[in-house]
């Protein structure tokens, strides 16, 4: 994990270990995403030599955990929390409906009916 940090994050955010390793997660997935998509389309082209595909498939297999689409959590901004964020806005349940409340959130406001 530490072997893709980055020195600098680039975080305005609450900070904690989950989340940077998210951020780390994100970063390393951004990165790495053209090679797994060029290895994907070898590995599912059939007019190549079964014995290419094959060695792509290895590859693949063998790449770090970091750079699969599944790793990155939605985590909320304001507390961390990984539960109950609404993905939109990026933040948990409670600290929408305190942020939405103070008007700090704009085009939302409170349903009356």
């Amino acid at each position: 994990m530490s072997q893709f940090r980055a020195k600098k994050l680039d975080l305005s955010c609450f900070i904690n270990s989950k989340i940077i390793r998210d951020h780390t997660k994100r970063k390393v997935f951004e990165q790495h995403e053209p090679e797994r998509q060029a290895l994907r389309y070898i590995i599912r082209n059939t007019s190549l030599p079964q014995r290419t595909r094959a060695q792509a498939q290895l590859q693949l297999a063998q790449m770090h955990c970091y750079t699969r689409s599944t790793q990155p959590k939605n985590r909320c901004i304001m507390g961390g929390k990984g539960r109950g964020v609404f993905a939109d806005f990026r933040m948990a349940r409670f600290q929408f409906r305190m942020n939405a409340l103070a008007g700090r959130i704009p085009g939302v406001k409170k349903a009356s009916w």
